[in-house]
């Protein structure tokens, strides 16, 4: 009979997995699920790229992340902004990782709770402007870098709304339900230029966003490293 090798029960995911040598964009890094994220990739051995909008949230998680000894830098974006974007990937991020990118953490949402009648067309642009068509655009943009580093994996923070009926608001569940169509799209059409495309898609979790944020931190992270 074959020999077979014992297997340490006690060891921890990080002395069994690495991210070493890999490169990660998550956007909207400074709070909430995006900021437990950008902690568990650096924590794996991972160079993080994070964007947010206000810079005295992002300096302040810069300062604690050096502190931490996390390989993470920074830069201001706003996602709603198509230009902001653009220089996000083809200049920031292409630039720091040498034309390649591993993985792509699409984590940045919004929501207002109102009746489907009282929603206005401001209302409308901005959650689908944030939620859906910045994902679609940086994905768009990150093709060339998730290509060249012939490993490359897109992970969409979704939510359950997005499959059945929940109280969140009509256009926030239409843009998670749009998500997840674009995820099946993406890992049938980009899976012959090696990029993995996954989303979570749970429901409430307890951070520091009054709404559904969509998944744990945790299921995040083990989407990129373990699949």
């Amino acid at each position: 009979m074959g020999s077979h090798a014992e297997v340490d029960s006690s060891s921890t995911p990080e002395s069994r997995w690495s991210l070493e040598g890999t490169t990660a964009l998550v956007t909207g890094g400074t709070k909430g699920i995006g900021h437990a994220i950008v902690e568990e990739l650096a924590r794996f051995g991972a160079a993080v790229h994070t964007c947010s909008r206000n810079e005295a949230e992002l300096n302040k998680c810069m300062h604690e992340w050096e502190k931490k000894g996390f390989r993470v830098t920074g830069s201001v974006c706003d996602v709603t902004s198509p230009s902001d974007r653009q220089k996000l990937i083809t200049s920031t991020v292409s630039s720091l990782f040498d034309g390649k990118l591993n993985i792509l953490i699409n984590n940045v949402g919004t929501n207002k709770i109102k009746p489907t009648t009282e929603y206005k067309a401001e209302d409308f642009s901005l959650i689908m402007s944030t939620n859906f068509e910045s994902a679609y655009h940086l994905s768009q943009l990150s093709h060339p870098l998730l290509k060249a580093s012939s490993a490359g994996s897109i992970v969409f923070i979704s939510s359950t709304c997005g499959v059945v009926s929940i109280n969140v608001g009509s256009i926030y569940s239409a843009t998670k339900g749009a998500m997840n169509q674009l995820t099946k799209n993406l890992a049938c059409e980009w899976a012959k230029d090696n990029i993995r495309t996954n989303c979570v898609a749970p429901s409430f979790t307890t951070t520091s966003l009054a709404e559904p944020i969509s998944c744990s931190w945790h299921v995040a992270a083990c989407v990129v490293v373990f699949y």
